[in-house]
């Protein structure tokens, strides 16, 4: 019997509770956002304006993309300068100069790059720079290619030029015109003159492709120097550069 009132009592509360008015019941996001307007809990914009939770992870992995990126270029880059290490770039002067008599395009020089005997090479300047112009120029010389035949003619090396874009105007690169024929031109920072590497063999220079992973990097800045990327050629009294192409390719 006291089971039986007990029980009435409790139905009877319940009853007198349900007669006020119904609160719903709020879901736990709705609890959260309240005590903590400036959060979300889902991965779309909330309506106060501020990012989700998500995008935390979002800025990690754009950032660990963008250092990636910026080591893979470093690294490149890197790769571009040890490679350009491997070219004998010299300074050269010309002792004399005169047309290919085999071919309306060329000239053949005779150039002092610090050897016991001056080297033949043959350059297709004909169209760009007078005759007279070449005779006793200090030029930059990439003296260990594989020596070429040019109509009769063994060339061994290559005088090193801007041109633009169109290749109408070609210009020799010089040096300061204090270098000494057979000084070896670096990349860089002075400070790194003596930390060359040995020039790499013609054979080697021919087999890795060397000349032609370098010299897509190579430019003249717009003061005319010539460049290897961000890194600067050099002499020991000063940079290489031409006389007025900026911004030109090198070859």
């Amino acid at each position: 019997m006291a089971n039986a009132l007990r029980v009435g009592s409790v139905i009877s509360l319940c009853s007198l509770r349900s007669t006020g008015p119904h609160l719903p019941l709020l879901s736990n996001a709705t609890r959260f956002r309240s005590k903590f307007p400036f959060f979300s809990l889902s991965s779309s914009p909330n309506p106060y304006g501020s990012p989700p939770f998500s995008s935390s992870s979002t800025d990690e992995a754009v950032t660990t993309e963008a250092i990636t990126s910026n080591n893979a270029n470093g690294e490149a880059e890197n790769s571009v300068k040890d490679a350009a290490g491997l070219l004998d770039i010299r300074v050269g002067r010309i002792l004399r100069a005169w047309k290919h008599d085999e071919a309306d395009s060329l000239y053949v020089e005779e150039v002092d790059i610090g050897e016991p005997e001056p080297r033949i090479i043959c350059s297709g300047l004909v169209k760009y720079i007078p005759l007279e112009h070449l005779q006793g120029k200090k030029v930059i010389v990439l003296s260990n290619l594989k020596p070429r035949n040019m109509r009769g003619v063994k060339s061994c090396g290559m005088l090193m030029a801007a041109s633009d874009a169109k290749h109408e105007n070609v210009e020799l690169l010089f040096p300061p015109e204090e270098a000494t024929p057979g000084e070896r031109i670096w990349f860089g920072t002075e400070d790194e003159k003596d930390n060359q590497p040995a020039a790499a063999t013609p054979n080697q220079i021919q087999k890795k492709k060397i000349w032609e992973l370098v010299q897509p990097h190579l430019k003249t800045d717009v003061s005319c120097i010539a460049m290897l990327g961000e890194h600067v050629m050099r002499t020991s009294v000063g940079s290489v550069a031409c006389q007025s192409l900026q911004n030109a390719n090198i070859s």
